[in-house]
């Protein structure tokens, strides 16, 4: 049985060493290949992209793959997509392994946002100095609010267009409550910009800003599309994989 695992996350590389070394089953990793020394998983792992959802497919019938998962981050939207009618035009079962989102605790002042440009408008009526935990992709949107002043955290450089008054802090999760507790009062942070990736990674930016009491802009997650089975936690995609590959 060979499996593929389109990763790139914390949950694709747990997975991954749950099923490495499972008699009778072949496993590749694939990533994405956005990041500079990405943390890589245990097994066959290929880098790049497949070109659409038509490259993936020709991938998954050329490679005689099994069994498809798809534990890309909760915000690659469009590669789920290309995941699920990719696995449908070659006859492959999909599995998508997502981490729950957050939910807000008692003293959260959450704002939901459906995208990053909903989350610019959203930022002048809440504050002055923004903490902009979105990633590197995307700051085009805020690129306008040429009044607000940028932190911008990422773990490779953003791409321009940004803020003009902007910050970038090259830093990479975990991330610990005191740090973030003291990154906030040191820049003055006056409102925190997140998406809802979920996890304990990044969280305890939520919990500072909680103790804070600052406003969060969090922008939704796209939804996994119609009918794709989801795993929670890789233990659970584990069993899913065992199963299929046991026959039942």
């Amino acid at each position: 049985m060979h499996v593929l695992i389109l990763g790139g996350t914390a949950e694709a590389r747990r997975l991954a060493g749950l099923l490495h070394g499972l008699p009778g089953l072949t496993l590749t990793s694939s990533l994405a290949g956005r990041v500079t020394g990405p943390r890589l998983p245990p097994g066959e792992v290929r880098v790049g992209g497949f070109g659409g959802a038509e490259g993936l497919t020709a991938w998954l019938r050329q490679h005689r793959v099994d069994a498809l998962i798809d534990a890309t981050h909760p915000f690659a939207g469009t590669m789920s997509f290309h995941a699920a009618r990719a696995a449908a035009d070659a006859h492959v079962p999909l599995l998508a392994l997502r981490r729950p989102g957050w939910v807000p605790a008692d003293g959260d002042d959450w704002h939901e946002a459906a995208s990053l440009a909903d989350a610019a408008t959203l930022l002048p009526a809440l504050g002055r100095r923004v903490f902009l935990t979105t990633g590197r992709l995307g700051l085009a949107a805020f690129a306008g609010l040429d009044e607000l002043w940028f932190l911008v955290r990422s773990v490779e450089p953003p791409d321009a267009p940004h803020p003009p008054r902007t910050e970038v802090l090259l830093d990479r999760g975990p991330f610990t409550l005191d740090g973030e507790r003291a990154l906030l009062r040191r820049h003055r942070v006056d409102v925190l910009v997140t998406k809802d990736s979920g996890g304990a990674a990044t969280a305890p930016k939520l919990t500072a800003a909680r103790e804070a009491g600052l406003p969060v802009v969090v922008v939704r997650r796209p939804p996994v599309p119609e009918g794709v089975p989801v795993a929670t936690d890789p233990e659970t995609a584990a069993r899913w994989i065992e199963d299929h590959l046991t026959g039942r």
